[in-house]
């Protein structure tokens, strides 16, 4: 399961206990942002797309919405995100549980700027019943971005 490969992630990290396995369901940002007693834009969805025959991940805030012009103008063509079958085979998480760690390799991983207006924010962690609280900076250094990006549409 996906969620065992991130456990054995953040074990290398002495960080595994602070994985959440939530009794509810989580594979939304509203479910989640329930679970877990937290505003919505503070669950870092993440989101997979294709591009240039290379799947890559965007964490943004869970309260954003990727805007279309911003994201074509980044990465040269229109959003189009994977498929359940896709993420699955391409990332190696199920929708739902899509996170920026312990991925297939080839993945390539960004973050949004529609995360740092938060202290700390909520990924997945493989499942869609799990999730860890990290700051910023650690969503950075264990997420291992190429780059930050700005292509959602920002909170209105």
């Amino acid at each position: 399961m996906a969620i065992d490969k991130v456990k054995a992630y953040f074990r290398n990290y002495g960080m595994e206990d602070r994985i959440r396995e939530l009794e509810e369901s989580s594979a939304t940002v509203e479910l989640a942002a329930q679970a877990l007693h937290c505003e919505p834009g503070r669950i870092a969805k993440t989101l997979s797309f294709m591009v240039q025959g290379s799947p890559i991940l965007i964490v943004a805030a869970g309260d954003e919405r990727v805007d279309n012009a911003k994201y074509k103008a980044r990465f040269g063509k229109k959003a189009k995100m994977l498929t359940s079958e896709e993420a699955e085979y391409l990332v190696g998480h199920a929708v739902g549980g899509v996170c920026p760690f312990a991925v297939n390799p080839g993945v390539t991983v960004y973050l949004d700027e529609s995360l740092k207006r938060f202290g700390t924010v909520f990924p997945a962690c493989g499942s869609s019943n799990s999730a860890i609280e990290l700051t910023i900076a650690e969503l950075e250094e264990y997420a291992h971005p190429t780059a930050w990006v700005d292509v959602c549409k920002g909170v209105k």
